[in-house]
């Protein structure tokens, strides 16, 4: 045999080809450890991409500076649907834990697991009072019926800072299919979103506008505590003070209940014009159950808060109307006797609508039914440069009445026709965004125009400014003197969403992390 046989052969051996083998998967795994050292990826496999994070999510976790801890008080042994909103909670935290390089550190706590009936209930109200709710389920066994409560929220702590998330999103009447997949879809948003909050040292401030009547702070109290956690609350007289309202992000105007002067338009306007943003929540109609109770019959007529101009010239017409909707809330009324005692029975009230958002805006997604009282029709008009979102509607079946509106507790004796209700979807809060246009383009105010304090503009930066013609949108209950839960039906022991529609529109307008874009994400 050649020599050169014979190297032939050696080249051929087995042993040889697996050394070499093996010293090749080595060489491949010892690069891939040192570019993977520098560069992460994670593929997502999943037909839902429930591992896949938005930029901006990962962005967050990715700068935190320090450990967030996250305590999600949903463990325990749960029914199939409460099983797969833990286990998507937990799948979000592990994935935003792994952008974070150690910095989001989380556990999950079974908040029934204590023996001690006590202390297991005083560690029910601990949760409570930290604004995590709970959800009560019932279950029958031999022994009757077990109920059990369950607690699907989370607290995420940094620093000094605690706030709740609560994972699960209630939206009545909706089915608990629905709801369940509603909430799933909205968890990485909700998550990162009080992240965000916990972590960001500088505050928005935002103002509540007083002078013209408007809501004071006992009305407001529950959406004003709420705001506070995230926001630097003030509230504000224009009293001709040009630059009164340039160290706010956000000015809210509610329920004013008499004329604004020009003097003060200007300052509102020229806001505007510097990129501030507006939400005016507004009764153009007077109305009031108090009223209404006492007599039984009013006749509500207008309210002009000279404010037309303005809005119209943004880019909506509040009208001078009241709707009535076939879908309302229920208040306590008298239809009898019984003995000496009167009968009472809940029945609906055309003037209060229920509003199911309907829109997939951030603003409103997956959002419970909003309750409004005797709201008036917008029209959104067409503006340059000016782009319109419809947030809130009535149902299908509404109709409107124009002023002055004759309001009498009698029309819930007679069952309704829907025939006589033949308007739809009529839109009562709508979002224009864009750059707008001065109300006082060519014609500044003479009192004002000599001064040297105004750095007029005709035009406005990107802004955005909020119309809502329900002036008691935030205004909370007052029983026995103190303030309720904004958005509680007392009667039917129901919290719509009143509450949680205001503070999105606030985090819409204060948040320059993109968050509220989060694409929600189709979990089946």
């Amino acid at each position: 045999m050649g020599a050169t046989e014979m190297k032939s052969n050696k080249r051929k051996s087995p042993k040889g080809q697996a050394i070499m083998q093996l010293i090749l998967l080595l060489g491949i795994i010892v690069l891939t450890n040192i570019v993977s050292s520098f560069v992460f990826t994670r593929v997502d496999l999943t037909d839902d991409n429930r591992f896949t994070l938005s930029d901006n999510s990962k962005k967050l976790v990715s700068q935190l500076k320090d450990v967030v801890y996250v305590r999600v008080y949903l463990e325990g042994d749960f029914s199939p649907g409460f099983s797969r909103l833990q286990q998507s909670t937990r799948e979000i935290l592990d994935e935003l834990s792994i952008y974070s390089n150690g910095n989001l550190q989380f556990e999950f706590i079974d908040p029934s697991a204590n023996p001690d009936e006590k202390e297991r209930n005083k560690f029910y109200a601990q949760l409570y009072q930290k604004g995590i709710q709970p959800t009560t389920v019932e279950e029958r066994t031999n022994e009757g019926t077990k109920r059990t409560y369950i607690f699907p929220g989370a607290l995420v702590s940094y620093a000094n800072v605690e706030m709740s998330i609560t994972l699960l999103k209630n939206q009545n009447g909706f089915p608990p299919e629905l709801i369940l997949n509603n909430s799933i879809q909205n968890l990485e948003y909700e998550i990162c979103n009080v992240i965000r909050k916990v972590t960001d040292p500088m505050q928005p401030t935002i103002a509540f506008l007083e002078g013209q009547g408007e809501l004071d702070t006992t009305d407001v109290n529950d959406i004003a505590t709420a705001l506070k956690a995230s926001y630097e609350l003030k509230r504000v007289r224009i009293d001709g003070k040009l630059n009164a309202l340039k160290d706010y992000q956000a000015v809210v105007i509610a329920k004013p209940d008499s004329a604004f002067s020009e003097k003060d338009k200007f300052v509102i306007d020229q806001y505007v014009m510097h990129g501030g943003k507006l939400i005016f929540l507004l009764d153009p109609i007077q109305a009031s159950m108090d009223s209404l109770e006492r007599r039984g019959e009013i006749l509500a007529p207008a309210r002009d808060l000279k404010l037309d101009d303005m809005l119209f010239r943004y880019g909506a017409r509040v009208n001078y109307d009241l709707v009535q909707d076939l879908l309302s809330s229920l208040i306590p009324v008298v239809t009898g006797m019984v003995g000496s005692q009167p009968k009472q029975q809940l029945l609906p009230w055309y003037f209060f609508p229920l509003m199911n958002p309907t829109s997939k805006h951030p603003i409103v997604n997956n959002l419970n039914s909003i309750k409004g009282q005797f709201v008036s029709s917008i029209d959104p008009i067409e503006a340059t440069g000016i782009k319109h979102t419809v947030l809130l509607t009535t149902s299908q079946y509404s109709r409107i009445l124009p002023a002055p509106v004759r309001v009498s507790l009698g029309i819930m004796q007679f069952k309704p026709d829907p025939k006589m209700f033949p308007q739809k979807d009529v839109p009562v809060a709508v979002m224009m965004e864009g750059s707008f246009t001065s109300l006082f383009k060519n014609r500044i105010p003479p009192a004002i125009a000599e001064s040297k304090e105004i750095d007029f503009k005709d035009s406005s930066v990107q802004t955005k400014v909020v119309v809502i013609s329900d002036g008691d949108l935030i205004r909370n209950d007052i029983v026995k003197g103190s303030p309720v839960a904004l958005g509680f039906d007392r009667y039917t022991n129901t919290t719509y969403g009143n509450k949680s529609f205001f503070l999105n529109i606030m985090d819409y307008f204060c948040d320059d992390s993109g968050l509220m874009s989060v694409e929600v994400k189709n979990f089946v």
